[in-house]
């Protein structure tokens, strides 16, 4: 049976120029009593005005990627990046021991997704990593973004996860990626899709942790994020946020 976690207002929460709704995607599946999904802690769906300045803070023991679907934002960080980010620019950010960054949008306003994945060891050295693509997401074809180590991937996720995007044309239906042992967590990032008789909008959620998802559909311009996860993925507690939320059975 597909589980579906439907966007909630109220778990957006404004401050200042900027507003995030903060999803649990373990909530997707409630008999495992854990709000991560696995090693997928925390997915925040953001906006940004025009003008948002979120100023140096550190993170620890987060892998975080910056999902960016409209508009653009400015990264600085403690290894000297001053890079703008953009759906054809995309970050992944393995915090490790220690990284800093700044986040801002200086220009234009910014729709966006920030992924707190939990790494498999804690304290790994910090660093970050940039994806460019010239024309952003695929059009009818999925994307492979992220990977664990090994894998040959555009960003490196030190976890057992992967990451796919796709934007797809109105009555255009594809199949969802798969991986042997891995649970898929399906994201609509914008626009409408039918999959397996439910019909999602933009910020829903579809997973089914023992079969595979049917094709999916979308009903008019969409644009999908899809995750692979190994539920049972070893991974430390420790980071800035991945660790703070959800809970371990």
């Amino acid at each position: 049976m597909f589980n579906v976690l439907r966007a909630e207002p109220k778990t957006t929460f404004e401050y200042g120029p900027f507003r995030i709704r903060r999803m649990r995607p373990g909530q997707i599946l409630p008999e495992r009593g854990d709000d991560a999904f696995g090693p997928l802690s925390v997915i925040d769906h953001a906006n940004l005005e025009q003008g948002t300045l979120v100023k140096m803070h550190e993170h620890n023991n987060d892998e975080i990627l910056s999902y960016m679907w409209r508009g653009s934002m400015v990264h600085e960080d403690s290894a000297g990046n001053r890079v703008p980010l953009s759906p054809k620019k995309l970050m992944m950010m393995n915090a490790g021991e220690s990284f800093w960054h700044e986040e801002s949008t200086p220009l234009v306003s910014a729709e966006m997704l920030q992924i707190f994945i939990r790494p498999r060891k804690a304290n790994l050295e910090g660093r970050v990593q940039f994806m460019e693509r010239r024309d952003g997401p695929k059009q009818n074809a999925w994307t492979l973004i992220g990977a664990p180590e090994g894998i040959d991937s555009l960003l490196e996720i030190r976890q057992a996860i992967y990451i796919y995007d796709t934007r797809l044309d109105a009555d255009t239906t594809i199949e969802i990626p798969t991986h042997p042992g891995f649970a898929q967590w399906l994201y609509v990032m914008d626009g409408e899709m039918i999959i397996g008789g439910h019909t999602l909008a933009k910020g829903d959620a579809i997973s089914d942790e023992a079969s595979a998802l049917t094709p999916a559909t979308a009903t008019k311009e969409t644009t999908l994020v899809c995750f692979l996860v190994y539920l049972d993925a070893e991974s430390v507690l420790e980071g800035t946020i991945s660790g703070k939320f959800g809970n371990v059975k």
